[in-house]
């Protein structure tokens, strides 16, 4: 995959770093409060789309319980080493690919999760049909930064030429697109201190 996509060679690169630019008690701290926010619950299949260094996996660990899985995927092989180094748990599934193409049964999952990997998606409709394809009637979707948008594409803006273009779009933009997939968004947060478009997979199509 590295050879032909730029964004999985840059956060190959980038893996073995990654935790040591966070503050990682307290992203801990944050992440289990937003996911009981969230209302993800014990025995969950919980889908975690550029799962990057395994971050958000640890946190849903904790939550979906013993009755629960967590299928993480990332385009980066190192991103996924790290990751699986941290998380040694037999509920976790480590799959080396993109969202158009999720490792799943159709409507096998309750949630997925795009944390910090929105930007880099280039084809978001396929994206959110193969999110419709996955997930149960009533299952859940999130797009999620812990930085404001501006914060997100400044860095993005100051990064590698394989992201240099990879820019969020406003909140309201994305809530569009997904419904016009086949999602009703009923939570969109756009400002100084995140980013979360949360919607639930419809029923009428």
């Amino acid at each position: 995959m590295n050879a032909t996509n730029p964004r999985s060679a840059f956060f190959d690169v980038i893996a073995h770093q990654w935790d040591g630019w966070h503050d990682l008690p307290a992203l801990e701290a944050q992440l289990a409060s937003d996911l009981a926010s969230m209302g993800v619950a014990s025995g969950e299949v919980v889908v975690d789309v550029g799962c990057g260094t395994g971050n958000l996996v640890k946190a849903l660990l904790r939550v979906v319980g013993p009755g629960g899985r967590v299928v993480a995927l990332d385009i980066s092989p190192e991103m996924l080493r790290v990751a699986r180094e941290k998380n040694a748990d037999g509920r976790v599934s480590w799959h080396l690919g993109d969202a158009t193409a999720l490792p799943l049964d159709d409507g096998s999952a309750d949630r997925i999760f795009y944390m910090c990997v929105w930007p880099h998606l280039e084809t978001p409709r396929e994206v959110i049909g193969e999110a419709r394809r996955v997930l149960l009637p009533g299952g859940r979707l999130h797009v999620w930064h812990l930085i404001s948008r501006e914060k997100v594409n400044e860095v993005h803006a100051a990064g590698g030429e394989a992201i240099r273009n990879d820019q969020l779009p406003p909140a309201n933009e994305a809530a569009q697109l997904l419904e016009e997939g086949g999602f009703e968004v009923f939570q969109a947060i756009d400002d100084e201190q995140r980013y979360l478009v949360s919607a639930v997979k419809r029923s009428d199509r």
